[in-house]
């Protein structure tokens, strides 16, 4: 794996700065070495060093570089995999997660706030309905969230309210939340990073790990440098291979983007005029939104494993104009694509591989909210406090044998079969 910049996507374009972090060179020390410098790695770093640990993040390329600079930006409530815990625990799951479900999303508006990051946070998001099977599970998520005591305004939206404030006529339905919503992820985890440097922290950039060397103090080594720590955590999600344990207990799953040039004010008020994220229900999924300069960004999961901008756009362009006839030939400014970590269970992955060595990963399309609730969970953790770490870590992953060395057609496979199983 050698290491890169950024990929061509609108958010490196539209970044406030380009990070430019030494690599790691010679011996170093640190209460805590955090592996990856994406949501997981720097919420983590920024948690433990708000809390006076003294914390270095080993990046293989850049801060921000994987999902975490690449994603759909939406700011999505709830838990993969939750009901799969609570029976687990033999317990509800209104009992066991409560306001677990929007923790992130409350540590990113404090974060933002505390920390003057500029991400282009706004809130608004509607999931939407295909199918009467669709409804019945938002019907449920509503009363869910009332009974739960949320926030913020949530409403069932009509056929005919659905169509006014997503501009088409593809959805029976919807769910809408003002709690959730949308914002710039690499300009977020950029801005997290700053904040944790601030407090203390150190980051390497282009320094892929090559060995974790264990012991009463692991050694992180890269191949000019390595980190001796009290602690190591892993925090690579989809894009680490370096542990055997932890090959074939995740799949990548490959996501898409686009970004068309700016819409003019008629379009935009056509297609979006509440400038929601929108979600459909599917694991083959798409969803979109409006950037801040008034985009369409178009993302969905493709049976595809290249990265070429034309092939992106030629299958995302057929998508939109799909939903947005008026956008059948709009200009396609950015095309890019990236891994996100899905378990078999969807159950993000907490663990550790030794005492002092942790993992975290696998947040199956959640990632923007549940990795800043993750990074807290891992910052109690090396401070001793295990108990929702456990709630996590006590479900055991399963494991698909060569998943990793067959993961290509193994994902080409698990994608056709959810294909299926979204047009049922």
């Amino acid at each position: 794996m050698n290491p890169q910049a950024h990929t061509g996507s609108y958010y490196a374009a539209s970044a406030n700065e380009a990070t430019a972090f030494a690599p790691l060179r010679g011996e170093q020390s640190a209460d805590v070495c955090v592996i990856g410098a994406g949501f997981t790695g720097i919420s983590t770093a920024l948690h433990l060093a708000e809390r006076g640990y003294n914390v270095h993040v080993v990046e293989a390329h850049k801060v921000g570089w994987g999902a975490s600079g690449r994603n759909g930006g939406q700011m999505i409530g709830g838990i993969a995999g939750e009901k799969h815990i609570a029976k687990h625990h033999g317990r509800d799951i209104e009992d066991l997660f409560g306001e677990l479900r929007w923790a992130g999303h409350n540590i990113i508006r404090e974060r933002v706030e505390t920390y003057n990051i500029d991400c282009d946070l706004k809130y608004g998001y509607v999931d939407v309905a295909i199918k009467e099977r669709h409804m019945r599970d938002i019907h449920y998520d509503y009363e869910r969230l009332q009974k739960a005591n949320f926030p913020h305004e949530v409403r069932i939206l009509s056929r005919e309210e659905t169509r006014a404030v997503t501009g088409t006529d593809a959805y029976i339905g919807a769910l809408l939340n003002m709690g959730n919503g949308h914002l710039h992820p690499l300009n977020l985890c950029i801005g997290e990073a700053n904040a944790a440097v601030s407090l203390g922290t150190t980051i390497y950039e282009q320094s892929p790990v090559v060995e974790i060397q264990r012991g009463d103090r692991p050694r992180v080594v890269t191949e000019n440098g390595a980190v001796s720590a009290d602690a190591v955590v892993i925090a690579g999600n989809a894009y680490h291979y370096l542990e055997r344990q932890l090959r074939g207990i995740m799949f990548p799953v490959n996501s898409f983007i686009v970004a068309t040039e700016p819409l003019s004010d008629a379009i935009v008020a056509a297609i979006n005029p509440q400038d929601l994220a929108i979600c459909d229900p599917n694991f083959v999924l798409e969803y979109y939104r409006l950037s801040a300069d008034k985009r369409l960004l178009f993302g969905g999961r493709l049976n595809y494993f290249g990265d070429d901008p034309k092939v992106i756009e030629a299958k995302h362009r057929r998508k939109i104009a799909r939903h947005y006839p008026q956008l059948a030939n709009v200009r396609i400014d950015y095309a890019w694509g990236g891994s996100i970590g899905v378990p078999i269970t969807r159950v993000p992955q907490l663990g550790r591989l030794a005492p002092n060595i942790f993992y975290c990963q696998g947040y199956s399309g959640h990632g923007v909210n549940v990795t800043h609730l993750a990074g807290q969970i891992m910052a109690d953790a090396i401070g001793g406090t295990l108990e929702r770490f456990d709630l996590f870590a006590s479900v055991k992953p399963l494991v698909v044998p060569f998943a990793h060395t067959f993961n290509t057609p193994m994902v080409a496979l698990g994608v056709l079969y959810y294909q299926v199983k979204d047009r049922l």
